[in-house]
């Protein structure tokens, strides 16, 4: 199968992969016992941040949760205090492509094309490390755009502590109609032989085929494209028939894997919910009876209001704060508060690869823009997205039991949500990967880019 990667291309890969994280980032410390000591901490339970409180973290998980004067830590506890700081679960994004840069570096056809497969596990290592130092410590990554199953080499490379990243949860090469996803066909010469960004399948039993051939190779989630740009004038429109998508929703769901659905139209969107799917990936044009049906059949909502933000920076001229919403914002704007006003499901979920890794922020801030509170928007990065992923009695929440993923930031997000900007201490599974001598976030050290050739949103 073309999208495989070779055992030897692998393993090269992996190699290079971890030379270059350890290159640029000392190994971080073993675990200890931590109390840390901010100047409040917000659980992920309630709306409003405590005052006062500490949290003791051993052998990476929290053991203590509470009142300063409350906890008794050991003496050879490592004692961190978080003067004017607020300590939260670790955030989670539900939607990044680690394997993908921005857009308006290179265009998605040219990553694809163009740059190869070691470079591009090169570059995603950086990225799950710059990506867990802003504070995510746990990503579902939706695809490699074209790289194989390379992430399952990256994922098993940040759980054995050989590279530094958040917790992976990944889809591998996500499955999309014959001839409907990229590079071309169209656009292309006839007789090429393009790579392809996705898995192509017809019919049910190519589609359960790929379901198995992924679930076997290690995917965690399922990703399939319900619709995409197939109509005559480029418009989105379903790609497969209902039955092929029952058939890769059951599949799925046999193996004990849950389904993420690409869907940017009412219709594409219907179709993967009365299948199944467990989330809507995009739903720019869902109406408010679609929002309703996926609330009531508990499916999650994936906004990724930051994807179409800056695609339309890159292509469309649009400025943030000066130039009035484009068509494409507006749409987007809209399916957010609908589905915010029937009650669905919202997780937060950015598309982060179309934009700079460790700029994940920039989501929930969206959310909080178009409507959400403040902490709504925080519960939508950690207790919610844990939700989500099936993760609720390990991460998302500081209580404990739970492993020690959490993340400190200047001033108090609960109440302003650009807090998130700065982070001064990320733990995940109680190893210190940013400590408060390291106020600047990552990816904030230079302007992005300027504007390239118009890309999709993936």
């Amino acid at each position: 199968m073309k999208h495989r990667l070779r055992p030897a291309l692998s393993g090269l890969l992996l190699a290079l992969a971890v030379f270059a994280a350890h290159a640029a980032d000392p190994k971080p410390a073993p675990r200890e016992t931590l109390l840390l000591r901010p100047e409040r901490v917000w659980t992920g339970d309630d709306d409003a941040s405590l005052t006062g409180w500490a949290v003791l973290v051993r052998d990476g998980a929290i053991v203590a949760v509470g009142p300063a004067d409350t906890i008794e830590a050991p003496a050879d506890a490592r004692r961190i205090d978080l003067p004017g700081a607020t300590l939260t679960p670790g955030l989670i994004d539900l939607h990044s492509h680690l394997f993908l840069h921005p857009y308006n570096e290179a265009p998605w056809n040219d990553q694809v094309l163009k740059e190869a497969e070691a470079y591009r596990t090169l570059l995603a290592a950086r990225h799950a490390r710059d990506t867990l130092r802003a504070g995510f410590t746990s990503l579902r990554d939706l695809g490699t755009e074209g790289a194989g199953y390379a992430d399952l080499s990256l994922k098993r490379a940040i759980d054995e502590g050989l590279i530094p990243g958040p917790r992976l949860f990944v889809a591998t090469l996500a499955i999309v109609a014959t001839a409907s996803y990229g590079p071309g066909p169209r656009g292309f010469r006839p007789d090429l032989e393009l790579p392809g960004g996705a898995q192509e399948v017809s019919g049910v039993d190519e589609t359960v085929r790929a379901v198995r051939e992924q679930a076997g190779h290690g995917a965690d989630w399922i990703k399939v494209y319900a619709d995409y740009r197939i109509g005559a004038d480029g418009s989105a429109q379903p790609t497969f028939s209902a039955a092929e998508l029952r058939a890769l929703v059951e599949t799925a769901h046999l193996s004990g894997r849950t389904v993420a659905a690409h869907a940017a139209t009412d219709a594409g969107m219907r179709m993967a919910i009365e299948a199944g799917v467990d989330s809507i990936e995009h739903g720019y044009g869902g109406s408010a009876a679609t929002f309703r049906l996926m609330r009531e059949k508990n499916v999650a909502y994936l906004p990724t209001l930051t994807a179409v933000e800056s695609t339309e920076q890159y292509y469309n001229g649009y400025v943030p704060g000066q130039s009035p919403p484009t068509p494409k914002l507006r749409e987007a704007e809209q399916a957010f508060r609908t589905a915010l006003a029937q009650k669905t499901t919202i997780g937060c979920g950015s598309d982060v690869g179309v934009f700079r890794h460790g700029d994940n922020y920039r989501e929930p801030a969206w959310m909080v823009r178009l409507g959400m509170s403040p902490a709504q928007a925080l519960r939508a990065c950690t207790s919610v997205a844990a939700r989500i992923l099936r993760q609720s009695e390990r991460i998302g929440r500081i209580a404990p039991g739970l492993r020690a993923d959490l993340a400190a930031f200047a001033g108090d997000p609960s109440q302003r949500i650009d807090a998130l900007r700065q982070p001064l201490l990320v733990l995940k599974d109680g190893v210190v990967y940013r400590s408060p001598e390291e106020p600047q976030a990552p990816g904030q050290d230079g302007p992005e880019p300027a504007a390239a050739t118009a890309q999709p949103v993936r």
